[in-house]
């Protein structure tokens, strides 16, 4: 009956902690347990201390957004890879990337830089289909990367070291950039290489050496925030604010782009975004507790055991499973409503909690791009002005590549685990 309800609450478009927490309360009220409870639960957020690590990474992407820092970028592309051929758009898929990781928000990344981008790439040659479909699904590949929002929050809920998390992804988070990255350069336009190679002799160091001082800022942010927390100097949360604090100065400062005035602005924005992640996050706590008092998570485990009898069958099916949860639920949502019912499934089966963690993420920034709900397609299709079916269509030949990358990692755990130490 409290599902009915919460699914009723669903299509009429409720927000979703307004659904979890009405489906907790009925659900504990129909056990007869004590509601405060689910106050008790909801507590349990201020004793994380990785939690203020959300806010100040959010924001440190948001400063990023509103500067001109994904412009330096492009540039930096076109003075240092003017002569490879799909070199402007393998530095799109590393900005890209880039910005998700700090920003958590895909949608942001294509709506941030799609503006700069895509003209750049319809002049350097690249045909519009693969403009297209390169920059959608690229709008969510650096989920996997430090400092990523996504595996904080997987950190939380699994109760998995978030230092381990950041190490685990790198090399999963490389095979997926790398993918399409290797993919840019076999497509890139044949006219690319001729003019690259007449640039060659036109384009002047300087120009290079300019771009790069320029960028070089920016680029010295994932060193400061991975070496400050894997040289042992500081925490994940005190990486985070120094990450906040440093590109306030960079771009306050140094590049003058962020103003004093624009700060309540950005601090709204981030502050809209992680006060949702934190409610959903409080309510979905709460109606966890009732699950596992309820056994839920044992039974779905009978129900699997008895229909599923190997572990590649169960990763095939958790994949799947998962492409279609990142199509039809924001990431934030499908990390804390799912990751508490898969976790005692995969450890039956014997996958470890990192290695899923990375399997989980890797699923859902695909499902972003997946036809036909997938979040990305609707983005891309506003911020570009194209109909829906040409992003389907412009988005295929990259989600293959990124499925067999998938595949991949779901099958070789040491891409995940090689790095992590116990």
């Amino acid at each position: 009956m409290t599902s009915l309800v919460g699914v009723v609450l669903a299509i009429l478009g409720t927000p979703l902690f307004i659904v979890i927490s009405t489906v907790a309360i009925l659900s504990f009220a129909a056990g007869d347990t004590d509601l405060t409870i689910l106050f008790i639960e909801m507590y349990r957020l201020a004793d994380t201390p990785t939690l203020t690590a959300i806010p100040l990474f959010a924001f440190t992407g948001f400063v990023l957004a509103a500067s001109g820092a994904a412009g330096r970028l492009v540039q930096l592309s076109e003075a240092l890879l003017y002569w490879l051929p799909g070199g402007l758009a393998i530095m799109a898929t590393v900005i890209c990337a880039l910005l998700t990781a700090f920003t958590g928000a895909s949608g942001m990344t294509i709506v941030a830089v799609g503006g700069l981008l895509f003209p750049a790439m319809q002049q350097a040659g690249y045909q519009e289909k693969f403009t297209l479909g390169l920059l959608t699904t690229s709008g969510s590949i650096g989920l996997l990367f430090p400092p990523s929002i996504a595996l904080i929050l997987y950190g939380i809920i699994s109760e998995t070291p978030v230092d381990q998390l950041f190490i685990a992804g790198i090399i999963p988070g490389i095979l997926l950039v790398g993918t399409l990255a290797i993919y840019s350069y076999f497509k890139g336009e044949p006219r690319d290489l001729d003019r690259a190679q007449t640039a060659r002799g036109t384009t002047p160091p300087p120009r290079a050496v300019a771009s790069v001082r320029a960028a070089a800022w920016e680029l010295l942010l994932p060193v400061v925030v991975i070496v400050g927390i894997y040289g042992g100097f500081i925490a994940v949360s005190e990486a985070a604010a120094l990450g906040a604090l440093y590109i306030l100065v960079i771009e306050m400062v140094v590049h003058r782009e962020v103003r004093v005035r624009h700060l309540p602005g950005i601090m709204r924005e981030t502050m809209v975004l992680v006060g949702a992640i934190f409610v959903i996050l409080g309510a979905a706590l709460a109606y966890t507790s009732y699950m596992i008092d309820a056994e839920v998570p044992q039974s779905l485990l009978a129900f699997v055991e008895i229909h599923v009898n190997n572990r590649v069958v169960f990763l095939i099916l958790l994949n799947l499973f998962l492409l279609a949860v990142g199509c039809l639920i924001d990431m934030f949502s499908a990390l804390i409503v799912v990751v508490p019912l898969i976790l005692p499934l995969a450890a039956a089966f014997d996958v470890h909690p990192i290695h899923l963690g990375i399997i989980f993420l890797a699923n859902l920034e695909i499902g972003y791009s997946t036809p036909p709900v997938g979040l990305n397609l609707f983005i891309a299709s506003a911020r570009f002005d194209r109909p829906i079916l040409d992003l389907y269509r412009a988005a295929l030949p990259f989600l293959g590549l990124l499925l067999i990358a998938l595949l991949l990692i779901t099958y070789i755990p040491a891409l995940s685990l090689v790095l992590v130490t116990e």
